[in-house]
């Protein structure tokens, strides 16, 4: 050993370690790096898939995405239906990634922060879940797998938003005590609604009556996620609305103040046995870093869209892990689950995933995307849990025919 450092040694060392543990994304990064995949278009476009003939739409069905599709010099093509700014893919996206390595996600999205801040990197998500698509593609792997592959499935909770008043103050107790029955005899075992009614102890009731409907196995989540309200609780109010929803078995609060509340949330956690959730509005891992440090929520709920794709979901897992924090999702609907799914069966403290939706089944609302797919089932759910698709990439095989015969042309 004459003659080396102890720096050297040390690297030599890691190296070798480095071969028997790499990541699977990082390994085919490295086969790749002789004959690097390149980036040769990228392009965004709506499609509207018409109801089966003779058929009326169904308003509690989804008919119209946006689709993203990254084309490679390998001749895959990676493609993901979250919707995205179009600016931001038409100016940045675009004239900045053609030519550049398919695998070098994590460059893209520093570039991307440098240039447009951290307002920009929710418009370029929908390009994000494409790029891992094609990289699924190219690995022969699921997302998933690539990014640590830490289960198969995930327990669904519904979300559901009922027509009419966006607080819900107009749909009765019954009517959602109902929906949460039929989630039930159908398999699933959770259901979220908003507390968003003017007075906010009716939530509590309809809980109460909800109970009566299920029994207390099926988990109840309320979503204040109060930007979206218009007007915050003030604390004395979550502590009333927490302790009352404590009495009836809810599974969690979701953001009963301000999302940029860092004390808040952390004082009224200490106070109450009710999980307090929130973290869906964050763009960055440095906002998330902020809510653990704080302590501000039990669970934190990235959204996979909003906070800048895959990678950053993951990036932000990993932090949760740090802090023995789960790290749940928040979720979206139809086609656009598809980079959720992998991202939360990549996670070991993520167990659910949430599905966005009116009062049906969240097999009804996705059905008419299998129209452009290939595959029998869009996402395959079973006794509550949508499970991991076995194909590469997101788990969609696309019929890019499809796609054509149903784009929006301006």
């Amino acid at each position: 050993m004459a003659g080396i450092t102890r720096r050297q040694i040390l690297r030599r060392a890691s190296a070798a370690a480095l071969g028997s543990w790499l990541p699977p994304f990082l390994a085919a990064q490295q086969r790749n790096r002789q004959s690097r995949v390149r980036i040769t278009g990228i392009e965004t476009f709506p499609i509207r898939i018409p109801p089966e003939e003779g058929q009326l739409p169904d308003p509690f069905r989804i008919y119209r995405y946006q689709v993203n599709r990254v084309h490679t010099d390998s001749g895959i093509v990676g493609t993901s239906f979250v919707r995205g700014n179009t600016e931001v893919i038409e100016r940045w996206a675009r004239p900045t990634l053609l030519g550049e390595d398919l695998f070098a996600v994590d460059r893209h999205m520093r570039r991307l922060q440098i240039q447009r801040g951290e307002s920009g990197v929710q418009g370029w998500s929908g390009v994000e879940h494409a790029i891992w698509d094609a990289i699924g593609q190219a690995a022969g792997l699921p997302v998933a797998r690539l990014l640590g592959g830490a289960r198969d499935r995930l327990k669904v909770y519904r979300t559901c938003v009922f027509p009419g008043k966006a607080d819900q103050s107009d749909v009765p107790f019954e009517v959602q005590a109902a929906y949460a029955a039929k989630l039930q005899a159908a398999g699933y075992g959770a259901m979220k609604v908003r507390a968003w009614r003017p007075r906010p102890m009716d939530d509590v009731e309809m809980l109460a009556v909800a109970r009566q409907a299920v029994g207390d196995d099926f988990e109840i989540m309320f979503d204040r996620t109060a930007v979206r309200p218009g007007w915050v609780w003030d604390y004395d109010t979550a502590l009333s609305v927490a302790r009352g929803m404590e009495r009836y078995n809810a599974r969690w609060l979701e953001e009963p103040f301000d999302g940029h509340d860092l004390e808040g949330p952390a004082r009224l956690a200490a106070e109450v046995d009710i999980p307090i959730t929130g973290g869906e509005l964050g763009k960055s891992i440095h906002q998330f870093l902020a809510f653990l440090t704080h302590k501000t929520y039990d669970v934190i709920q990235p959204d996979t869209r909003i906070c800048g794709g895959i990678l950053n979901a993951r990036k932000i897992s990993i932090l949760a892990e740090a802090f023995h924090v789960p790290c749940i999702q928040h979720g979206t609907s139809g086609l656009a689950l598809a980079g959720y799914i992998q991202a939360g069966c990549a996670m070991p403290n993520c167990d659910y995933q949430e599905i966005i939706g009116q009062p049906n089944l969240p097999e009804e609302q996705w059905s008419p995307a299998l129209r452009i797919l290939r595959t029998p089932h869009v996402f395959e759910i079973e006794n509550g849990h949508v499970k991991l698709p076995e194909l590469a990439g997101l788990g969609l095989d696309v019929d890019q025919e499809a796609l054509a015969e149903y784009r929006i042309r301006a």
